[in-house]
């Protein structure tokens, strides 16, 4: 009797895995495809539309998930999943090319998703110049203390560093833009004069701060709010023609509002905010979908788990999960938080996360050149 032996094989992996095999050397760029796969949501279709996706799936030998009532029609709209590999994708694609009602700008929006290059995930140094910070309170308030926080960030690998003067932790007190700009004035003062190779991003959901520092040296302004908070900050970003990290808070971080579709909610919150910043004409945009922000721990993990589902939105994604508390190591120090935080960032680093928002520069910088390109 024979006993067949079976091992799953990563996609992530599949052209080595044909090459060991002796697969023809010659097509296994073309046949690699053949063995690559994804799942693509698509969102209000008609239900001609749906109907056409469906069946151009089928011919392939693909499939495409639609509302139960898209055959008869007695729906206005319905979302689709389209799945299969990324040969059948794009034989899909290309058939849709000729079809009716605009299904061949479908078409063009699923050959990005299959053309997208996954990047090497860069690290965001996290300063926070506040006495009450949830890691760090305190330890950076004083400008030379920060400034040297700063030197040692860069020195440990960052490719930027996220400055804020104002912490967003559960329950914390508002501060004012007069105190942020105090609080900050010292450290961009010495970034002013320095030429530093790193791009600088700060913390605010103030206008007037973000005027300050966009005059002042910084390179991006990364809004915790998504615009809700202040509605002159994406004018002054344009205004600079600066960059923007939009992140979603749907509530602060004290609550925890309820949610049907965790990652759904977030993509469809966070596209809206993409427009909002290109109507501005800003173009340079990074998204991230706020870890511990207004999340239950189950809800931060189903987006962690679903974080290739941002991609689509065009933009470079960031993550913040740095000593937060859906770690579960709350009650420990910081040494071992940064162990728990580098063992969840793992998967996002193989997923293609683009940027991780970190206390521990020196530890994830160290680990990500230990990992084979």
């Amino acid at each position: 009797m024979q006993n067949f032996v079976l091992r799953e094989v990563s996609s992530n992996d599949i052209e080595n895995e044909l090459n060991l095999i002796g697969f023809d050397s010659s097509y296994l760029k073309k046949a690699a495809e053949k063995f690559r796969y994804k799942n693509i949501k698509v969102y209000d279709l008609t239900p001609a539309q749906a109907n056409i996706l469906k069946q151009t799936a089928l011919i392939y030998g693909a499939d495409c998930a639609v509302n139960r009532n898209v055959i008869t029609g007695q729906i206005e709209k319905s979302e689709a999943i389209l799945c299969g590999s990324f040969s059948q994708l794009g034989k899909i694609a290309a058939k849709l090319k000729g079809q009716p009602f605009k299904l061949g700008l479908l078409a063009d929006d699923i050959i990005e998703i299959l053309h997208a290059k996954q990047s090497k995930t860069k690290l965001v140094g996290i300063l926070n110049i506040t006495p009450d910070s949830f890691s760090d309170g305190g330890l950076y308030f004083d400008s030379d203390a920060a400034i040297r926080k700063l030197e040692e960030l860069i020195n440990d690998g960052a490719d930027m560093v996220d400055i804020g003067a104002e912490s967003t932790r559960p329950g914390a007190e508002k501060v004012s833009a007069e105190a942020q700009i105090r609080r900050l004035k010292g450290v961009f003062e010495y970034i002013e004069k320095s030429d530093l190779n790193v791009k600088i991003s700060v913390d605010t959901r103030n206008s007037d701060v973000a005027d300050f520092v966009l005059n002042h040296g910084a390179d991006y302004i990364n809004d915790v709010s998504g615009f809700e908070y202040d509605s002159k900050l994406a004018e002054v970003v344009a205004k600079y023609n600066a960059g923007i990290i939009i992140q979603h808070s749907k509530a602060t971080p004290a609550e925890t509002p309820s949610y049907e579709n965790v990652a759904d909610e977030l993509f469809l919150a966070l596209k809206e905010k993409v427009r909002i910043a290109r109507d501005f004409g800003i173009s340079n945009i990074i998204i991230d979908p706020g870890i511990g922000f207004g999340k239950s721990r189950e809800d931060n993990f189903k987006i962690l788990d679903n974080i290739k589902a941002f991609y689509s939105l065009q933009c470079p994604v960031m993550v913040g999960i740095s000593r937060k508390r859906l770690l579960g190591a709350e009650n420990n120090d910081n040494n071992l938080k940064d162990a728990f935080t580098l063992a969840y960032s793992y998967p996002l680093i193989l997923a293609g996360v683009d940027y991780l928002r970190v206390h521990n520069v020196r530890l994830h910088k160290t680990f990500l050149n230990s990992i084979p390109t």
